[in-house]
């Protein structure tokens, strides 16, 4: 053995090793984007999206409806709460409704479109009758119930006009007709021209853009050509041209738009005007529920057309922005449905039911925020009004009931155990012991393994 100067034995050193190349760090930003997409892209995201969303939206509708109306029922001589618990009512015949659309198969909301709309027409024509008929703000689009109930049919006749077109287009293009313009066209066109044609006899405009933005929104998503697209288009542009050329209260909503005085113009903009008073008074946070100024007597239609107003004074840019944000969800997750399904029918009728709530909103949050003209339509799922919500929240059920029909969200939804009772047939067993409740039950026995003593 080799020995040193000094006769000690040389001291023996570990090799080296080799230099390991250390990871770089994660960035926590890209990290969290990683994550945020790969939550966006779970099968039953959009199915949280709907359900979460439409409930969140419409408890704060109630918050704030129950918020907006007290001064007016006041004024009424009616109990504070009076708006509240129509509208609560309505929340709970609406909730049942959504349910019930939820759980109903593709085949029975196909079965059901054209009962829909024959009652629709039905009670869209009975309402221009003499003595059944009445008429609310001007507009007569409504029949009384009895008592302080009323039905406004056209907010139905949005209902119907989705679920039998989006029937008609999956039957035409499963025969490979919609390649021909005739067949595209006839008989959708005609048939929502009949409905606009009842509802614009009654005055209320506002109703009438939103159906025609789903007659648009429907032809776009059967691939309409681009020059019978804008035929359409422009024909129900120079209709829309005329009717608010002869009209002077649609002139004066039209002259409205960006106004900051009451009178701009020779028109009366006061609600115009004071919606924008009640969002700026807001602040970031607002001046808390409950404290708005405008709603005493200052905006009218507080609790309805312009509750998004009272929502930016109490609840200020937080709020509004959390409404927003609610409905931008809502309309990804229709948008994502109908993007993913191999079934036509649910394409159309997913691509209705959101073009139907984002233009509605759209509109109305327009018309508060001063960028385009007022036009009387309420907040989807938010403002005040039996006959909108209804209808609505059974579109909502309309979009979870496809949302849940999805392959890939039926499997993720079939693989899950229930947190009560037994267990699904074939499932794993849990590792853990049967719950309290459950010792007592007499369970089956385990069918053993032939390898298994």
């Amino acid at each position: 053995m080799p020995t040193s100067r000094t006769g000690r034995p040389p001291v023996q050193r570990a090799p080296r090793r080799p230099a390991v190349s250390r990871p770089a760090r994660d960035n926590p930003v890209r990290r969290l984007y990683g994550d945020a997409r790969l939550a966006w892209d779970r099968p039953l995201t959009a199915y949280y999206l709907i359900l979460g969303g439409s409930l969140l939206i419409t408890v704060l509708g109630l918050v704030m409806v129950y918020s907006a109306s007290q001064i007016t029922a006041l004024q009424l001589s009616l109990p504070g709460s009076f708006f509240f618990r129509k509208q609560f009512l309505a929340a709970v015949i609406g909730a049942v409704l959504l349910l019930a659309a939820s759980r109903m198969p593709v085949k029975l909301h196909r079965a059901l479109a054209y009962p829909i709309l024959a009652g629709a027409v039905f009670l869209m024509a009975l309402v221009q009758v003499p003595g059944i008929g009445m008429s609310v703000n001007g507009n007569q689009n409504w029949i009384s119930l009895g008592g302080s109930f009323q039905i406004q049919p056209s907010e139905f006749g949005k209902l119907a006009l989705v679920l039998w077109a989006a029937d008609l287009l999956a039957r035409k293009q499963d025969k490979k007709l919609l390649t021909q313009w005739k067949h595209m066209l006839v008989p959708l066109v005609p048939v929502a021209f009949l409905l606009l044609g009842l509802i614009m006899l009654g005055g209320d405009m506002g109703t009438a853009i939103i159906l025609t933005a789903i007659l648009f929104g429907l032809l776009w998503l059967a691939g309409a050509p681009t020059r019978l697209f804008v035929g359409v288009l422009s024909v129900a542009a120079l209709i829309g041209v005329i009717l608010i050329k002869t009209s002077p209260n649609r002139m004066a909503r039209l002259a409205c738009i960006g106004a900051t005085e009451p009178r701009s113009g020779g028109a009366d903009c006061w609600q115009a005007v004071h919606g924008i008073y009640a969002l700026a008074s807001g602040g970031i946070f607002g001046s808390g529920l409950g404290a708005s100024v405008e709603k005493w007597g200052q905006l009218p239609e507080a609790h309805t057309d312009f509750i998004f107003a009272v929502t930016g004074e109490e609840l200020g840019l937080a709020g509004t922005l959390s409404v927003l944000a609610l409905f931008a969800a809502l309309g990804y997750a229709g948008i994502r449905v109908a993007g993913r399904t191999e079934d036509p029918f649910v394409r159309y009728a997913a691509g209705g039911v959101t073009t139907w709530i984002t233009a509605q909103a759209v509109i109305n949050i327009g018309a508060v925020l001063g960028l385009l003209p007022i036009a009387g339509v309420p907040l989807p799922l938010f403002s005040y009004g039996g006959s909108a919500l209804l209808p609505t929240m059974f579109a909502v059920g309309l979009l979870i009931a496809f949302a849940r029909d999805d392959p890939a969200a039926r499997a993720a939804l079939s693989m899950r155990q229930p947190r009560f009772g037994r267990k699904r047939a074939g499932g794993a067993v849990p590792a853990r012991g049967p719950r309290r409740w459950n010792t007592m039950r007499r369970r089956a026995p385990v069918a053993r393994s032939s390898g298994e003593r």
